[in-house]
């Protein structure tokens, strides 16, 4: 047997992680992603027809970037070559066009899937461009980063975005399912631990697998629940950039079930923020900006307020100066509505500027670009201040987690007259909801 054999016997007799046993042979095994594979659906329409673009992959980690583009390459009986733009320079770069090059001169395309794209710089990217302008490459970027910030105009231009989903609960059962009959054996887990590894996965299907593979090594003939798993596996921490579009999404959401008087959704990504580590004083100061904007005068405290909470974390620090900052977050949620300062002070601005070209307020999910307009950002909200009695009615949760009621005020002082306003709040949102 030549040693190319052997090599090839032993790869196949090695271990592999589970995620790669697991990994789809067909575009079809592949879950959570119909919004783009199904019948009918962008890629599946472009492969029944042949005619493969260069594409763009956006999406959260272990979702499947790597496993579509490589599955697109078979589909279109195309050479499927893979670099990462962390580890690959450009000298890497003009050796795989040149072997592209070569490949066309036999008849066969080639499909280059970049990984982590966003990572080149700009004179990285335009390198790309006469290469698929002559189609030379079918070129497949896939990136965790919002291209419309990270990629060039000119490199999106020529690419169509596909925008990739973390994995819903329907997702995530099919690969605990796959992984129990490829192991032959149901997880040592209780229903509730079951949710409970789900949960930690956060969405990203190889993370969720490679829990599954700590899972397998527990020996004991009593099934884990979920506090004995959170001792067993490691908890990471959820996906969060202070410095990318996560960060400015949360801040927004924030900002906007202030501004729709949600508190308990409020409080929710609050927490997910402090959570996530976020600067407690960052928070603080976009407090004071909401007691500003959304609120004036219509409660004159709410400023002092949030100016105390800042103290008061100053003077306590974290974990126990937080708490100031929540019950800042909870009065301000709770607490009458009015832009009237704000609308004053755009007036005075655009007075004093002789320019009428002040900037808008942040809408909950912030679209600066086209394409994020285009992929609906912004779509569906209703600014609270031209709803009757300034609440639009509006829930503020993420749209696959049920209402919470983390605030209860007592019947006792100002907190009677919030009671009531919850009451109120919460009947017009059930209507709304009803209605819809």
């Amino acid at each position: 047997m030549s040693d190319l054999f052997q090599s090839a016997d032993l790869e196949a007799s090695a271990p592999h992680p589970l995620a790669d046993r697991l990994r789809p042979g067909v575009l079809e095994e592949v879950v959570g992603q119909d919004h783009i594979l199904g019948e009918g659906k962008p890629l599946a329409r472009m492969l029944a027809a042949g005619r493969l673009s260069s594409i763009i992959l956006w999406g959260p980690p272990g979702v499947g970037k790597t496993t579509i583009a490589r599955l697109m390459a078979d589909t279109a009986d195309l050479e499927f070559h893979q670099i990462s733009a962390i580890f690959s320079g450009v000298a890497d770069l003009r050796k795989v066009f040149e072997q592209a090059e070569a490949r066309r001169a036999t008849g066969r395309g080639t499909l280059l899937f970049v990984d982590e794209i966003h990572r080149f710089n700009r004179s990285q990217q335009d390198s790309f461009l006469p290469h698929v302008e002559s189609g030379i490459i079918t070129l497949i970027g896939a990136t965790t980063e919002n291209p419309s910030f990270e990629l060039n105009a000119a490199l999106l231009s020529r690419a169509q975005v596909l925008t990739l989903r973390r994995l819903d609960e329907a997702a995530l059962e099919e690969l605990l399912a796959r992984a129990e009959q490829v192991e032959q054996c149901n997880l040592p887990l209780t229903p509730e631990a079951r949710s409970a590894l789900k949960t930690m996965a956060d969405g990203d299907g190889r993370f969720l697998l490679n829990l599954v593979e700590e899972v397998l090594t527990y020996a004991h003939e009593e099934p884990l629940d979920p506090a004995q798993l959170a001792e067993f596996v490691q908890r990471r921490a959820p996906v969060y950039d202070k410095a990318q579009e996560g960060h400015y999404n949360l801040i927004s959401a924030l900002h906007k079930s202030v501004r729709g008087s949600d508190p308990d959704a409020a409080l929710y990504w609050l927490a997910r923020m402090l959570t996530a580590g976020e600067d407690p004083l960052y928070l603080a100061r976009r407090l004071v900006r909401m007691a500003s904007e959304d609120i004036g005068l219509a409660d004159p405290q709410a400023l002092p307020i949030c100016l105390a909470a800042k103290d008061a974390y100053d003077f306590l620090g974290s974990p126990e100066g937080e708490l100031a900052l929540a019950q800042a977050t909870l009065y301000l949620a709770t607490a009458p509505k009015s832009n009237a300062v704000y609308s004053a002070y755009k007036g005075a601005m655009a007075s004093a500027k002789q320019t009428g070209s002040l900037m808008p307020p942040p809408y909950a999910m912030n679209a600066p670009t086209k394409m994020m307009k285009d992929l609906g950002y912004s779509d569906g909200y209703i600014y609270d201040h031209d709803a009757p009695d300034a609440f639009a009615g509006l829930d503020y949760f993420p749209p696959d987690m049920p209402r919470e009621e983390f605030y209860g005020p007592v019947p006792r002082g100002f907190e009677r007259e919030i009671r009531k306003r919850l009451e109120f709040w919460s009947s017009r949102r059930r209507s709304r909801s009803a209605d819809a």
